[in-house]
């Protein structure tokens, strides 16, 4: 099997402008999106789960990484692409949802969380313990001795792991690792007021790569460090409430030269969000392997059900008992239990009222697997089942529109909100050059 992720290090190396973006998400019409749009477009897909989404408890999806796979394997058979073609990783692992509890049992729980990914077949494991657990000092910044030794200890879990999976499968590959965080924590910035985001300096940057180098030789898996590609670092990019900190490659200029001493590592860039097509292109270019996007993709997902949603409510309006009413099901649904977003939305009730439906940060992610939702979007599709109306079509998805009556695009209401999706994947597409990975 093809090693995806180490070509594109090596085409990296080679001065070559090629990266691969990484679908994270746990939504099951966006990544049947993706698959889709990767069938179509001949390129491989990298899919990602994040802690918080997939955990030896379920997380916020409900699935396990074992769960994860077989939603993955399943979507695979659904669309026709190929699982050889699909990268499958685990972002953020570590003490990320176990920080309530003393280093003890945070890193108990993180040692079960990385086995049961790489167990499950997951091949690329960021290792993620730059946040503090109940016994840190709150007062202290974490040093990169801490947080390497952390992350050495999980290095050697993930080892031990893979050949546990070599047992059951002699052809399972090994995963490779991306170490370091500096980047907004998953799921967006709670901040009230935004403060900007500064760019990694390249001390910092080299000082984590040697201490996670020598905490994986002090750990006895030095052979790991072998199979480590990436280091996340801040480029200067981070997706907010009004849209996104746009990369300035100006001020990244010392940072993306750095990694050039270096001649198996690229950076992995996390929040990439609504970048431009032109500035993701830099990114990579610059050095970014890697580009992660995840609220953007469900943002696009939003945009094309509200799309049909707000048709719906055009075609039924004599008739409003035919209608699911999608749009209210899942403020309703939010104001219930308001969790996932109460500590993100700022400003005076109107303005956390349009942030609800419409904000960047797009927390009514967390919302769609709501049965009440899952329910009025099946009835959603239902109610277009036949197609949607050409006139609404027209009005709310123009793009849509003009493919479907140039004959390239069926006019079915998933396939539709399929395409708005491919979209938001064809910037990325773009900017990755992917093709050239095979």
């Amino acid at each position: 099997m093809k090693d995806y992720m180490k070509e594109m290090v090596k085409l990296q190396k080679e001065g070559k402008s090629v990266g691969i973006y990484s679908a994270c998400t746990g939504n099951a019409l966006v990544l049947e999106a993706c698959m889709r749009h990767a069938v179509k477009t001949d390129t491989v897909l990298l899919i990602e789960a994040t802690a918080n989404q997939v955990d030896q408890y379920g997380g916020y999806t409900g699935m396990k990484p074992k769960d994860f796979m077989a939603m993955i394997h399943s979507l695979s058979d659904k669309t026709g692409l190929s699982m050889d073609r699909i990268i499958l990783g685990g972002d953020h692992l570590g003490p990320l949802t176990f920080s309530q509890y003393d280093e003890k049992k945070a890193m108990e729980e993180s040692r079960e969380l990385i086995r049961q990914y790489v167990e499950a077949g997951f091949t690329k494991i960021h290792i993620d313990t730059s946040m503090k657990v109940a016994s840190d000092d709150p007062d202290i910044r974490l040093s990169d001795e801490v947080i390497s030794r952390r992350g050495a200890e999980l290095a050697k879990v993930a080892e031990e792991a893979y050949e546990e999976l070599l047992k059951k499968d002699p052809d399972a590959k090994h995963p490779v690792y991306i170490v370091g965080s500096e980047v907004p924590i998953p799921g967006g910035s709670q901040d009230v007021v935004d403060t900007g985001v500064s760019v990694t300096k390249v001390s910092d940057f080299k000082a984590t790569v040697k201490a996670f180098q020598d905490a994986f030789s002090k750990e006895g898996v030095s052979k790991a460090w072998d199979y480590v590609i990436g280091v996340v670092v801040q480029p200067g990019v981070e997706e907010k409430d009004a849209g996104c900190t746009e990369y300035d490659r100006s001020k990244a200029t010392e940072l993306m030269a750095s990694i050039k001493e270096f001649p198996n590592l690229v950076f992995e860039g996390h929040s990439t969000d609504y970048q431009t097509k032109i500035k993701l292109k830099e990114l990579v270019e610059d050095g970014v392997g890697i580009l992660k996007v995840g609220p953007g993709l469900t943002f696009a997902l939003r945009e094309g059900l509200f799309s049909l949603a707000y048709a719906e409510k055009e075609l039924y309006a004599s008739e409003p008992k035919k209608q699911s009413f999608l749009m209210e099901t899942l403020d309703a649904a939010m104001r219930k239990d308001p969790k996932y977003y109460k500590n993100h939305y700022h400003g005076s009730e109107s303005e956390i009222d349009l942030k609800r439906k419409y904000s960047f940060s797009d927390r009514c992610r967390y919302y769609l697997p709501d049965k009440d939702v899952q329910d009025s979007l099946d009835r959603l599709f239902e109610n277009f089942k036949d197609g949607v109306p050409l006139n609404l079509l027209s009005q709310f998805m123009p793009i849509q529109y003009t493919k479907v009556r140039e004959g390239i695009l069926n006019n079915d209401p998933k396939e539709l909100v399929f395409d708005r999706v491919a979209y938001t994947i064809d910037e990325y597409l773009y900017a990755t050059d992917q093709g050239k990975l095979g």
